[in-house]
């Protein structure tokens, strides 16, 4: 196995989940730059926020493309490679998550890379790996978003049910380990991107979305 096709697996997954579609798509539907809006992510919630459902749900679907793309980059260049795909969708949510397009200076000496918060590409990954799980993994993810009506906790919980969904197979039917060992990662990345809104939600400040914010609504 070529150390330099593992490496260049790697830099296209990368650079793949690095583009930043809800960055792009706010900019050209309403000419703002969606890093100085609300969360400032420029992940699919985000997007929803600054231009509309339209353009967050283009940005979540063209998100959870990376994670599939990745994929389907590692088994093309190095088919049955179940560890080089679980490593190639975890760049992608690197990528997505710490984009070198979205590349600030803040400071003498002092650097930051911007993204989103990794749910989509986390997805978009699983179902690289066993398209089935697009089938699981979204309509419980869809049941907590309306249902419990946090997008912070939907968002942790598409690497939750990932790890639980390929554990079971890992068990069951004797799929590779690599795939609960990409959930768990994923599942550290999209914690360490969710902090702030983790804060939040053990201070009770965190936003609504759903059913739960239209009832608030209701009640003013």
């Amino acid at each position: 196995m070529s150390v330099i096709k593992i490496i260049t697996i790697f830099m296209l997954a990368y650079l793949v989940g690095s583009i930043p579609f809800g960055l792009i798509f706010v900019k050209i539907l309403k000419g703002h730059d969606i890093r100085n809006i609300e969360s400032g992510r420029t992940g699919g919630t985000n997007a929803g926020r600054a231009a509309g459902t339209g353009a967050g749900v283009l940005t979540g679907v063209m998100d959870f493309f990376k994670g599939f793309i990745a994929v389907m980059i590692a088994r093309t260049m190095i088919p049955g490679a179940p560890w080089i795909e679980a490593f190639a969708a975890i760049f992608a949510i690197l990528g997505h998550n710490y984009s070198i397009f979205l590349l600030e200076r803040h400071g003498p000496g002092k650097y930051l890379l911007r993204g989103g918060a990794g749910g989509a590409p986390c997805m978009g990954g699983s179902f690289g790996f066993y398209p089935p799980s697009l089938f699981i993994i979204l309509p419980v993810a869809m049941l907590i978003l309306f249902g419990v009506g946090y997008a912070s906790i939907t968002t942790l919980s598409i690497a939750f049910l990932a790890i639980v969904l390929f554990t079971i197979r890992a068990f069951a039917f004797g799929s590779s380990w690599a795939y609960v060992f990409y959930g768990v990662i994923a599942q550290i990345l999209l914690i360490i991107a969710l902090q702030s809104n983790i804060k939040r939600l053990l201070s009770g400040n965190e936003r609504l979305v759903g059913i739960r914010a239209w009832l608030e609504k209701r009640k003013k």
